[in-house]
């Protein structure tokens, strides 16, 4: 056999373990219901965070809640020998006629833990909405708790910096709570527009919204156990060669984001008990958007974490009595177990894909001979560690998931299947001796 080329039927089964990193297990058992609760109700604690609201006060509106924000943040930095820095990034937005009706400050805030490896320059962001709203969208002096919408997303930000600030990743994780969701995803937008004037390797975008709501309002059923990933198909900025590509590959479900999705979606089933993702083929739920469009907008690799299922007397309402049923977003409101299991869902994801090599280059499906059988080449990853081997991806055109996982020695760089490629998906990822995996490339054909 030629060098460097593998064959399936020499895998072995002790090479196709996957493992469980026992450093991620045991972060992951440190996100807690009673910490996630308790930075809930500091949010609400706050009456309103709408965009518009003051500024100036210590103790109300948004520039109070941001200020505690960043102040929790610097707790969890204090934990990190040097390697987290907090910030908020400020910015004046001018008036649109629309949902900002004067010039005001913008700010998000965030926790960068710097990479340890200073030649690997990726980065990873989690994010979520810091502002809320009640039923009017421009009132910003009205009661607006915010608890679910989104302080949940906001709280397991604060919690994953906690959690992860001790320890030490190759590359660089960004917590991020952004400001103006409501007001038509400005902060995000700022955010994304500024990693691409930056140049970031910005690898993946984690946007967590509603995150801690298990009760349907509608059905009156509890469901804590799934959790809604929505990513995108045909990507957003799409040039006219990956258009054609997509097109003659058939792959209108392997975007990078939806990649991510899968990726999620194992994570959990590794490392979070009792917690099933679904995936959801849309970019968002109908008609609607969150803080990863932006980035998705502009190339980025993004999705949204999003509960099971929402709860309309509490979203986007007013503080009321009506008719017996108390509407508004309080922390009564939320299930801090099930917030506490999606939040662990993201420091697997983020840990692990801090920990990987950088994804394989080049990577391709040979065409120049009609076969039955399927080869793969692909080349190491130029920056970062070597991989201690490669991970080939099968399913089957029709599955949403990856279905077989080969294992292929890291001195390979291409590899032979027995299976065909007319009927079969494939990918190829880097894996290191510890397990954490790159996101899945898929080929291109190559002649």
């Amino acid at each position: 056999m030629a060098a460097g080329l593998a064959l399936f039927p020499q895998v072995t089964q002790a090479q196709a373990i996957i493992k469980q990193d026992p450093t991620i297990k045991a972060m992951t058992e440190q996100v807690s219901a009673q910490e996630l609760e308790r930075l809930v109700r500091g949010l609400v604690s706050f009456e309103t965070r709408h965009s518009l609201s003051s500024v100036k006060d210590k103790k109300k509106g948004i520039g109070a809640a941001r200020n505690w924000a960043e102040a929790e943040m610097q707790k969890a930095a204090a934990t990190s020998g040097g390697r987290m820095t907090v910030t908020q990034d400020k910015y004046l937005v001018k008036a649109d006629g629309r949902r900002v009706k004067e010039d005001v400050e913008f700010a998000n805030v965030m926790a960068t833990l710097k990479g340890t490896d200073p030649n690997d320059d990726r980065v990873f962001i989690v994010s979520g909405h810091i502002d809320s709203r009640n039923t009017d969208v421009m009132d910003a002096v009205g009661k607006a708790p915010g608890a679910n919408d989104d302080g949940s997303g906001t709280a397991a930000v604060i919690e994953l910096a906690r959690v992860m600030a001790k320890q030490a990743f190759p590359a660089t994780i960004i917590f991020v709570c952004v400001q103006g969701e409501e007001q038509g995803l400005i902060g995000a937008r700022h955010l994304a527009e500024r990693a691409k004037k930056e140049n970031w390797n910005l690898v993946a975008m984690l946007n967590n919204d509603m995150i801690g709501n298990s009760l349907s309002d509608e059905t009156g059923l509890a469901d804590n156990t799934r959790v809604r990933i929505f990513s995108e198909g045909v990507p957003a900025l799409e040039t006219p060669e990956m258009t054609a590509m997509r097109k003659s590959t058939g792959g209108e479900n392997d975007s990078r984001s939806r990649q991510l999705a899968r990726y999620m979606k194992e994570m959990a089933n590794r490392y979070v008990p009792q917690l099933e993702v679904v995936l959801n083929y849309r970019t968002d739920r109908f008609l609607r958007g969150g803080d990863h469009t932006p980035f998705s907008q502009m190339g980025f690799t993004a999705i949204r974490v999003c509960e099971m299922n929402e709860n309309y007397q509490y979203q986007h309402q007013n503080v009321r009595t009506e008719k017996g049923i108390a509407y508004g977003d309080f922390p009564e409101h939320v299930d801090f177990e099930y917030m506490r299991k999606n939040t662990a869902m993201n420091l697997a994801t983020l840990a692990n894909l801090a920990s990987a090599p950088y994804s394989p280059e080049n990577v391709g499906v040979v065409t120049s001979n009609l076969t039955n059988k399927t080869e793969l080449k692909w080349e190491a990853p130029a920056k970062g560690k070597k991989p201690a081997g490669y991970y080939i991806l099968m399913r089957e055109t029709s599955s949403p998931m990856w279905e077989k996982k080969i294992y292929v020695d890291g001195n390979a760089t291409t590899t032979i299947l027995p299976y065909s490629k007319d009927n079969y998906f494939f990918a190829v990822q880097a894996v290191d001796a510890q397990g954490h995996e790159s996101l899945p490339v898929m080929p291109k054909p190559l002649r």
